[in-house]
This record gives C-alpha cells, structure tokens and sequence, in this order.
C-alpha cells in the first residue's frame, strides 16, 4: 500500500469516475485504475464498484482513513515549514450560516495581519452536515451549535448568543423593545421549515409556553429569512450574529427573553494533533470572539471566555 494508491481512490470518491479522477490528478486513467486495483487486490475486498462508479462499504471506510492520513501528512508539511518562521500552509475552517455574515469578515482580517501566510478555505453550512465533515478530516476546525453529540469531536464553548426578533419598519412588532412568546403567536412569521434545528427549538419553546408559532412563510436557510426580514417581507426570529451591530435598515431588534440563548462553540478531531495552521486558526478565533464579541447585540461571552 502506498500513498498514490490512496490518493487515486480518494480521487475516485470525489470527482464520481476514474475519468475525472485521473484528470484531477494530472494522469491518465489507466495509473489510476491501476493503483486502485492494486490496493484492492492488497487488501483482499472490491472498493470500487465497476457497474456504477461508486464506493462499496469497504470503500468508503478506505477513504475516511485516507482522508485522515493525508490530512496528517499536509499537517506534518505545514508543521516543519512552520518552525522557526511564519506560520504557513492550508486551514480549512467550518461555519454556520448564522454567524459566517458577523464573524467570517473580521476572522478573515485577523488572519490576514497575524498570518499572512496562511491559506485559508471557508465551508458554511448548518452543523449537522460540518460535524461529518469534521470527523472525516475535510475540515480541520469548525464553528458549531452546542452541543455537538459525538465523542471523536472536542468541542469548546466560546459564546451564547440570544435569539431575537427582527421586525420591518411598519410591521407592529417593530413597534415594541421586547415581546413574549404569547405576542409573537398572534403574529405570522418568517421561519423555517419543520425539522430544521432552529424551528424545532423555537416550536419547543412556544409549546412550553403553551402557544403555537404560525408561519408567514417557510424558508430553508437563515440566511435567507434574515435577507426577507431585512428587506421588509415580514417578522422573523433569528439568532443574534444573523444580525450584526454594524448592519442597518429599515427594521428593528427586539427581543424575547423566555427564548433560550443558543451555545456556539469551537471543534474538532479529539484524534491527531492539529496542524500549525489550524491552531493559528483557533487562537485568531478566540482574539477575534473576546475582542468584537461584547460590541455584538445579543452575544455574551461565556466564564471561560471571560
């Protein structure tokens, strides 16, 4: 077994053919037919099934560990150029949706001035797909919703942020600094689907409180129901860095203190030492939330953090 074996089957299960694969490796298809049927003869199992591309169960488990090893070599390269000198080579970073419009402009500056040679690869996405993301090693460090129910990853808390109203100019909720669960039922709202992490708590929260939440409109993406709020399409509840202290408009905060703040933390692998990259990363991180958290409405520093 050797790397190019791995490398040709990783290829495989990321570009969908052996076609695609051998061109995103700059060779011809057959080096990596070759070296796939190699590595499956060596290790006794088919990983790839012929009739339709795709990886069989041996496969995939073949590939999440290469992932790993080749992830730990990139580390290993990044680690030994970094001695003695700038911290330089690649992080790939993981961030909900809800906080990537308040956080990601200021971590990119940040990262910028502390270390300019650090190349830097930003995935958004909702934390039930970057924790898979995380555990197959195509993320070094991600920002998530705690708490993250996995014991390979080690997460560690850095804020809680409330959930508030954002209401448009004319709408009566924007006529209020703070409104009850029991108000905001007599109100539609912009919310997301069922099923999705941040309506099932908000529906939990209004059941306790013995109410139910009655959609304007049902929207997959904060993002995109924060847009609507903003351009004045109607109401919606939002976590607090959807909304940042800087971004202004026709619309006002308002808050609902029976919500629950959402905890936010840092994660990663419990397994393998994170490159010197990835812990500029987290210490740029942890600057970035100590020094512009307190000016963000909504956000509060947790004890550790303080």
């Amino acid at each position: 077994m050797d790397l190019r074996q791995l490398a040709a089957l990783v290829a495989v299960a990321e570009h969908g053919t052996f076609s695609a694969a051998a061109k995103s490796l700059h060779t011809v298809q057959s080096n990596v037919s070759t070296h796939v049927a190699r590595l499956e003869r060596e290790l006794g199992v088919t990983l790839v099934d012929r009739t339709n591309g795709r990886l069989t169960d041996e496969g995939q488990a073949v590939v999440e560990r290469a992932l790993r090893v080749q992830n730990e070599l990139d580390a290993l390269a990044s680690d030994v150029a970094s001695i003695g000198e700038e911290v330089t080579g690649g992080v790939r970073f993981g961030v909900i949706g809800s906080i990537a419009r308040w956080l990601v402009p200021r971590l990119l500056g940040a990262m910028r001035d502390a270390h300019p040679r650090v190349r830097l690869v930003i995935v958004e996405a909702t934390t039930t797909s970057l924790v898979p993301q995380l555990l197959s090693g195509r993320l070094d460090l991600a920002l998530l919703n705690l708490p993250v129910d996995d014991d390979e990853i080690v997460t560690e808390t850095l804020f809680e942020e409330d959930l508030l109203v954002v209401a448009p100019e004319g709408h009566p909720l924007a006529e209020r600094d703070e409104v009850s669960l029991v108000e905001l039922a007599e109100h539609e709202l912009l919310l997301g689907p069922p099923g999705t992490a941040l309506r099932n708590e908000l529906d939990a929260e209004a059941t306790a409180a013995g109410v139910t939440l009655r959609p304007q409109a049902e929207l997959d993406g904060i993002r995109l129901i924060a847009s609507l709020a903003f351009e004045g399409f109607g109401a919606a509840i939002l976590p607090a860095t959807a909304v940042p202290g800087w971004l202004q408009g026709r619309w006002r905060r308002v808050t609902v203190p029976e919500l629950t703040p959402r905890t936010v933390g840092a994660a990663r692998r419990r397994r393998g030492l994170p490159s010197a990259p990835a812990r500029a990363l987290a210490d740029v991180l942890r600057g970035v939330v100590d020094e512009q958290g307190p000016g963000q409405p909504g956000l509060h520093l947790t004890s550790e953090r303080e």
